[in-house]
């Protein structure tokens, strides 16, 4: 089965930018859906961005469109997300998570999730 871990998480200016890695040590992720998700404190966790592995476009949040892109590595079976010009409201644990049918990126079941890593934006 998938098995996600994130790492890259830390502090970071505003303004500044930072990469995650969220890296599938288990099956590949095939015709997956592969996203990227985040929690604030005291917040409910909301979607950031994801793609098909398969292929076709990568769907972003309005929160974070411009901003923030995610690309993978087929070799390596790990996805990104470079963070640009983080803002303060960025702050939250980040996960990845991971789909065998999802119809609608942005709201499907995801089976699979990493224990998140934390991105603190500093002003």
């Amino acid at each position: 089965q998938v098995q996600l871990v994130e790492s890259g998480g830390g502090l970071v200016q505003t303004g500044g930018s930072l990469r995650l890695s969220c890296a599938n040590s288990g099956r590949t992720f095939s015709t997956y859906a592969v996203a990227w998700f985040r929690q604030a404190a005291g917040k409910e966790r909301e979607f950031v961005g994801g793609f098909w592995w398969s292929g076709g476009l990568t769907y972003y949040a309005d929160s974070v469109k411009g901003r923030f892109s995610i690309s993978r590595d087929i070799a390596k079976n790990t996805v990104y997300l470079q963070m640009n010009s983080p803002k303060p409201e960025d702050t939250a644990v980040y996960y990845c998570a991971a789909s065998p049918t999802c119809i609608v990126i942005s709201n499907c079941r995801y089976l699979y999730w990493g224990q998140g890593t934390q991105v603190t934006v500093s002003s």
